[in-house]
C-alpha cells in the first residue's frame, strides 16, 4: 500500500471515530469535500500543511495522526 493510501484511511478512520462527515471535515479544515474524498480515497498527493488542517479539525495532533501502526514501514507496499 502507497502512503497515499495509508494517509487516506488514517483520515477516514479517525473522521470515522469522530463521526463526522465528509462535508463536516471539509467545513472544518476549511478544504473542499472532494478533495477529502479524493485524499481518503489515495487519490491525491496531500501537503503536510493540509494534513495539518485535517488532524486539528479532527482534534488530534500531527503525532497522534502519525503514530499508528499504519506508518510503521511508511516505504513498504
Amino acid at each position: 500500500m502507497d502512503v497515499k493510501a495509508k494517509i487516506g484511511q488514517r483520515i477516514k478512520e479517525l473522521r470515522e471515530a469522530a463521526t463526522m462527515s465528509q462535508k463536516d471535515l471539509s467545513y472544518s479544515a476549511d478544504l473542499d469535500r472532494s478533495y477529502i474524498a479524493s485524499v481518503e480515497n489515495g487519490q491525491r498527493n496531500i501537503s503536510i500543511v493540509n494534513i495539518e488542517k485535517i488532524a486539528t479539525a479532527l482534534g488530534v495532533s500531527l503525532i497522534e495522526f502519525f503514530n499508528n501502526n499504519r506508518f510503521e514501514n511508511i516505504t513498504g507496499n
